[in-house]
């Protein structure tokens, strides 16, 4: 009986001893969990989270050194779920930052595009306006151009129509007609010795002083019949 009861008393301080070797179960856990977010970089209010995630592992190392390994145990899981919830902060809190800057930079973007379109559209008025008045300006030239020839027009019709023209020495009947004030056209010479075959025998002699007539209000056939008259008698 007192070999049976030492084999018993043997047994039960082996298994004891078993148990007490055992290692915490949530201990590796908490330790990995805490890792990672120590390699995560916990800043700003994480800082005081993650110390005290720390605080709470260190506590149930203490318990464990003490062979209080159900202590240690409840510190190990405490600091685990702390671990795990921290975790997830801290990548809620990187996402977060991350759409910030993602939404930052969009409004950067679309800032930038605006300022783009508002200085694509600056050009296009001002280019509009060039022209504007570059076309404005070719305009007012042509207007002022016209309202020249209107001026020098009335005095050149003024001119066209005297009806007389008064022979000068040396003048001959081409010269006369190709004046400004007669028909400005030397050919049309004809048109001036029909006018005034009563005074003209000859149309090569013509003397100071005469005083021809002009006729005026001539028709095309008129104008072709003295060309043609004049290129088939020319006057040398």
């Amino acid at each position: 009986m007192r070999s049976s009861g030492k084999l018993i008393l043997l047994l039960l301080l082996v298994s004891l001893g078993a148990c007490a070797t055992q290692p915490p179960r949530y201990r590796s856990e908490a330790l990995g969990t805490l890792e990672r977010c120590k390699r995560e970089g916990p800043t700003g209010p994480f800082v005081a989270e993650f110390a005290s995630a720390q605080e709470t592992f260190d506590r149930g190392e203490t318990f464990l050194k003490q062979h209080e390994a159900e202590d240690a145990e409840r510190y190990y899981f405490l600091a685990l779920q702390k671990g795990i919830l921290l975790k997830k902060e801290i990548r809620e809190e990187r996402e977060r930052l991350k759409l910030a800057e993602q939404l930052a930079e969009d409004a950067r973007k679309a800032e930038l595009e605006r300022r783009a379109q508002q200085e694509a559209q600056r050009l296009a008025r001002a280019k509009a306006e060039a022209e504007a008045k570059a076309e404005a300006e070719v305009l007012a030239r042509r207007e002022a151009a016209e309202a020249e020839r209107k001026k020098v027009k009335p005095q050149r019709e003024q001119h066209l129509l005297v009806s007389s023209y008064t022979v000068r020495r040396g003048e001959s009947l081409p010269l006369i007609a190709s004046q400004t004030e007669v028909y400005s056209d030397r050919n049309l010479w004809p048109l001036l010795y029909r006018a005034n075959r009563d005074q003209i025998s000859d149309p090569r002699h013509i003397w100071p002083g005469q005083v021809l007539r002009i006729p005026r209000n001539l028709g095309r056939d008129d104008i072709s019949e003295a060309r043609r008259y004049s290129l088939e008698r020319p006057l040398r």
